[in-house]
């Protein structure tokens, strides 16, 4: 190589890789005789010249551009170095790997409900997996205009969306509004396909969406719970139960008070069914508390004529 064969050599990589970007573009640096590129786990590196794709390496390691490299090249196979000049062309690497995105709906979307003209003010909250699904066509509509794409320009995309869709799809087959949770599966599967399908339009694929929660306004969440409580007080027990447990929570005198009245209620239930027959009378005793003699399931003793109840 000489004593200067090496002096403007530079190394071909993406230093700074995460998980949170889908591609990063090597910058439009000559790359020099004796330059080497590294390629490393969960990355490509395709090469740009004049714009055009040239190659795309897959494989994980460390080349020599001028051996390992160029003669891969379409139209740069018989490429010469020079002393002072180099190779013009652009290096885009890209990630691999599948990415988890946390995604939330920046306002409330108004679903359709009966009753309000508005609709039904609702947010939603889940996560999505993003990946490059093709490389040619995400360097055909985004790499050429772009030094570098990033998950959070893919979840601005689809949170454009996501108002329509998730007003498509909770409506669908009409989805009871207040119990979206348990649609949220169907509701998600929907979303996914459809944002699939417009995101493989610039090279990127959906591989999964999941609806986590759905949130409500505070008014109409309290209404709910006040319904699902008047629902509950039907069941005495089950009432004392909760002012029994609402109670302790609170703590200080009102709940020892409150424990107290409800205990007692449980008691004299309690006392009531031992000494009540099913008609809800005193029971008579096995034995005449009198005699001594068994009793016979009448009012008097049959020995001695004692009164049992």
């Amino acid at each position: 190589m000489g004593l200067f064969g090496n002096q403007f050599s530079n190394v071909v990589e993406w230093k700074e890789f995460c998980d949170d970007m889908l591609f990063w573009k090597w910058g439009n640096e000559e790359i020099k005789k004796g330059s080497r590129l590294v390629i490393r786990p969960g990355q490509d590196a395709v090469f740009l010249f004049n714009g055009m794709v040239e190659g795309i390496f897959r494989d994980e390691g460390n080349y020599e551009i001028e051996s390992d490299i160029i003669p891969f090249l379409s139209t740069l196979k018989g490429f010469q170095f020079g002393f002072n000049s180099g190779l013009r062309a652009e290096v885009l690497f890209v990630n691999t790997k599948e990415c988890l995105v946390k995604w939330g709906t920046k306002s409330p979307v108004l679903i359709p409900c009966p009753g309000l003209p508005g609709g039904m003010p609702v947010r939603a909250f889940g996560t999505f997996t993003c990946r490059v699904w093709d490389e040619l066509v995400l360097i055909e509509k985004l790499a050429g205009l772009r030094r570098q794409f990033t998950v959070d320009d893919v979840k601005e995309r689809i949170l454009s969306s996501l108002g329509q869709l998730l007003m498509k799809w909770i409506t669908a087959r009409g989805k009871d509004m207040f119990q979206l949770q348990l649609n949220a599966g169907e509701i998600g599967a929907g979303i996914r396909e459809d944002l699939d399908m417009e995101m493989r339009a610039v090279g990127i694929s959906i591989p999964s969406f999941t609806v986590t929660s759905f949130n409500y306004p505070d008014e109409v969440q309290k209404m709910a719970e006040q319904a699902a409580a008047q629902s509950m007080i039907g069941d005495v027990g089950r009432f004392q139960q909760v002012a029994l447990g609402q109670a302790l929570s609170q703590g200080g005198s009102a709940a020892s008070h409150m424990a107290g009245m409800a205990a007692g209620m449980a008691m004299g239930q309690q006392l009531a069914s031992q000494t009540s027959g099913p008609s809800g009378s005193a029971a008579v005793p096995n034995f005449c508390p009198n005699c001594g003699a068994k009793t016979t399931g009448t009012n008097y003793c049959g020995s001695c004529g004692y009164k049992l109840v």
